[in-house]
């Protein structure tokens, strides 16, 4: 059988640069691994591969009917587009449920970074799989810790670390414990009026992150600042956006994570329509449990979606935005700028993008050229934020 061109596997359209690979060593062990043991393609199922560099080498091999689940919007698509590109077939993509793991005697798992993402992942596995189901864990030795270890040992009776090879570690987990009434995902908290849900892989989890209270104390929008200051509030009717919209605002909460934000801006402004997005599948669940906690329902729209492909142009009053500054493991100010520009594409002339960042991150030249004129609205220690009213005409870029 010819070698697997690994090679060929593209990021896309996740950001590509030179010091960005579409596959690791990890996974490479994974899927020597699984080939050593000659599983069944269809009892076999892979989370978190995240552009098909363990899914595709196995049913390039043979192994017809592997389920896969992957968190990020753009993980999924990069794994149909290299599918395509390979011309390789025989794979079926599912939420982190009881469809992707009944039966499953197999499962391979790229170690995700939080421990309550693979503390969740961990329950399912042990709850929906087969009872010898083996569940062989990966991951780069540098971002792996005995606590990973610990967690898996919640579930499972069996937890064994192998020897690194490539700089990368392999653990294999058997004996799967009886599974609580209760799983532990998602949970609930309360902060000053706002109740936030979160699975195991949402950021933050249930907690309101540093920038996002920034962000809503910025603009008035916290619950607890609406009480104290009323809608008369100047960074309320500030965050409201232009005067000359007649129609309800049209607001975009962009990367919604748990949807603290775009909750938020619908209880303090009834008449908006919010759509909030997030290429995590993992935030999307959250934050549509979010807004049925905080009983928006009927005002907010999640959906998952990568950068707001499916948003249409010029077609947002709005917009809010807590960037990210990781991809993956790795600082990399290349999720932001795909944001920004998204932000760029759906604003209508005029319209308003209010990000909060880093102060260390300087993204106040990158958000003039790509918005538009671009003003600081409140500063921390760590964190501003600005106000960015998008031009007319075509982004310079």
């Amino acid at each position: 059988m010819p070698e697997f061109p690994y090679s060929r596997l593209r990021r896309w359209p996740d950001v590509e640069a030179d010091n960005l690979q579409a596959h690791d060593a990890t996974d490479l062990l994974l899927v020597e691994r699984a080939l050593a043991l000659d599983a069944s393609g269809a009892e076999t199922v892979v989370i978190g591969d995240e552009y098909g560099a363990i899914t595709l080498p196995l049913v390039d091999s043979g192994m017809q009917g592997i389920r896969v689940h992957q968190d990020l919007a753009t993980g999924r698509r990069a794994l149909v587009r290299n599918a395509e590109e390979l011309g390789v077939d025989g794979f079926t993509s599912h939420e982190l449920d009881a469809g992707l793991l009944a039966g499953a005697r197999l499962v391979l798992l790229q170690l995700p970074k939080s421990l309550a993402e693979l503390e969740e992942i961990a329950d399912a596995v042990a709850r929906w799989s087969a009872p010898d189901v083996v569940l062989i864990a990966g991951g780069r030795v540098k971002h792996m810790t005995p606590t990973q270890n610990d967690v898996l040992a919640r579930s499972f009776a069996q937890v064994q670390p192998q020897r690194a090879e490539r700089k990368s570690r392999l653990i294999v987990v058997s004996e799967p414990r009886e599974a609580p009434v209760d799983p532990p995902f998602p949970v609930t908290a309360r902060h000053d009026g706002l109740t936030l849900v979160a699975h195991g892989g949402a950021f933050a989890g249930a907690r309101l992150d540093i920038g996002t209270r920034v962000l809503l104390d910025a603009l008035a929008l916290s619950p607890a600042l609406r009480q104290a200051q009323g809608p008369s509030s100047p960074a309320l009717r500030q965050a409201q956006g232009p005067t000359e919209v007649e129609a309800p605002p049209r607001v975009l909460d962009l990367g919604c994570g748990t949807g603290a934000l775009a909750v938020s801006y619908a209880l303090a402004h009834p008449e908006a329509q919010v759509t909030a997005t997030d290429r995590s599948a993992a935030a999307v669940a959250s934050a549509r449990a979010t807004v049925a906690a905080n009983g928006v329902i009927d005002r907010v729209t999640v959906t998952h979606d990568d950068a707001a492909s499916g948003v249409a142009d010029a077609s947002v009053d709005v917009v809010l935005l807590n960037p990210p500054f990781h991809l993956g493991s790795s600082v990399h100010t290349g999720a932001a700028t795909r944001l920004f520009e998204a932000a760029a594409r759906v604003l209508r002339p005029g319209g308003e993008l209010f990000t909060v960042y880093n102060s260390s991150l300087g993204y106040r030249a990158q958000l003039e050229r790509l918005i538009g004129p671009t003003a600081q609205l409140h500063r921390t220690p760590k964190f501003t934020v600005t106000r960015s009213i998008r031009r007319s005409g075509s982004t310079d870029s």
